[in-house]
This record gives C-alpha cells, sequence and structure tokens, in this order.
C-alpha cells in the first residue's frame, strides 16, 4: 500500500473514532434509505510526477496533483444542471451522479453524496490555518476539492469539488 493510501485509511479511521462517523455517506437505496456500499476494490492508479503533467493540462494538474482550488463560478461544471456522470478527470472513476449535485451558491460543484462510498477518500487537512477534511479520488489520488457538514439531507455532507478534477459524461 503506498503512503498516500496508507495516510488516507488512517485519517478517516481517525475521524471516525473522534466524531463517531464516517465523513463519507455512500450511496442510499431509495426503497429502504439505507446506505449501500461495495466491497469492490478499487485498483490503485500510479503514476510518476512526469506522467502526470503529460495526461493532464496544467490546470488540472495543478489542482489534482498539487491540491490547487480554481476560483469561485469560473469552473466548467459549477453551473452544470445536465443529467450526467461525474468522473475523476486523471483516472475515470465514478465520482458523483447528478442526481446528488445540488447549487450550493459557493460557486464550486457540489454533491450531497459520492456515487459509491469506496470511490472518494478523505484526509485531515490542516493548511490554510484552518481544520477541513480533503476530498480525494480513492483510485488515483487526485485532490478533488473538500467535505463540509453543512449539506441538505438525507446525509448533510457537501462535497465542494473542484471542475477541473472532474469530466463530465451527459446522459
Amino acid at each position: 500500500m503506498n503512503r498516500l493510501a496508507l495516510f488516507s485509511e488512517l485519517a478517516a479511521a481517525c475521524l471516525v473514532a473522534e466524531c463517531g462517523k464516517s465523513p463519507v455517506a455512500g450511496n442510499t437505496d431509495p426503497t429502504t434509505s439505507q446506505i449501500v456500499s461495495t466491497n469492490m476494490t478499487v485498483e490503485k492508479v500510479i503514476r510518476t510526477d512526469a506522467e502526470w503533467q503529460k495526461l493532464l493540462t496544467p490546470e488540472q494538474y495543478r489542482i489534482t496533483r498539487k491540491k490547487g482550488t480554481e476560483r469561485a463560478f469560473s469552473g466548467l461544471y459549477w453551473n452544470n444542471h445536465d443529467p450526467g456522470l461525474y468522473r475523476c478527470v486523471a483516472c475515470d472513476l465514478d465520482l458523483f451522479g447528478s442526481d446528488t449535485k445540488f447549487d450550493s451558491g459557493t460557486g464550486w460543484p457540489s454533491f450531497f453524496r459520492p456515487m459509491l462510498e469506496n470511490h472518494v477518500a478523505t484526509a485531515e487537512d490542516n493548511s490554510l490555518f484552518a481544520r477541513r477534511t480533503e476530498v480525494h479520488c480513492a483510485r488515483c489520488g487526485a485532490h478533488l476539492g473538500h467535505v463540509f457538514e453543512d449539506g441538505p439531507k438525507p446525509t448533510g455532507l457537501r462535497y465542494c469539488i473542484n471542475s477541473a478534477a472532474l469530466k463530465f459524461e451527459k446522459k
């Protein structure tokens, strides 16, 4: 297991122990309102820094590999209302469905839960003199954004995600 994956798992375990709940909600079965999880393993994608730079645009690289943030209201998907699927721009893993997207007023695409619980991972982020929870792709470790506990029901979570970390497939 690489250091990033190990750190992510340890950080998530610490959050669960500290808060008593996981920062990732998973999917809810609409017929039962139960969290749907999967035992499917997400095979890790590991590339060198040079390989990521060749694969991604400079903006995508800055955000996903260097933990950057795009300016509010500037990203491609903050105001997208089309039905479809949002995938990781770096490794194509399914991350969020348009049915969980909502207008948070923040200027970034916001979702109240990921497609599958094990497709996103979280880690504590104490940068910028604030305590936040970073969200990253469970397959390739790409920085996606942050998750906050001020979202709508049913999860109460707001996954605030950079458009440059996503690619959208319209249905």
